[in-house]
């Protein structure tokens, strides 16, 4: 479960990142979803990077898994 939220949190990162290219080559810059769809990106990075912590922090992860 922890896995997929990870997973689905990174591809949501990617698709805002190439929305925020898209709009930059539609818009040419000119509007501010540019800038929304960058700013939507930091905020899932951040989401991203406090679940990993917590995940670490309380075992649900672990740096050496065991085959």
């Amino acid at each position: 479960m922890l896995k997929a939220v990870i997973v689905i949190l990174m591809l949501a990162i990617m698709v805002s990142l190439f929305s925020g290219l898209f709009f930059l080559i539609r818009d040419g810059g000119k509007t501010r979803r540019v800038v929304n769809s960058l700013a939507v990106r930091v905020a899932l990075s951040i989401l991203l990077l406090a679940v990993i912590l917590i995940a670490l922090w309380q075992g649900g992860l672990t740096l050496n898994p065991t085959p």
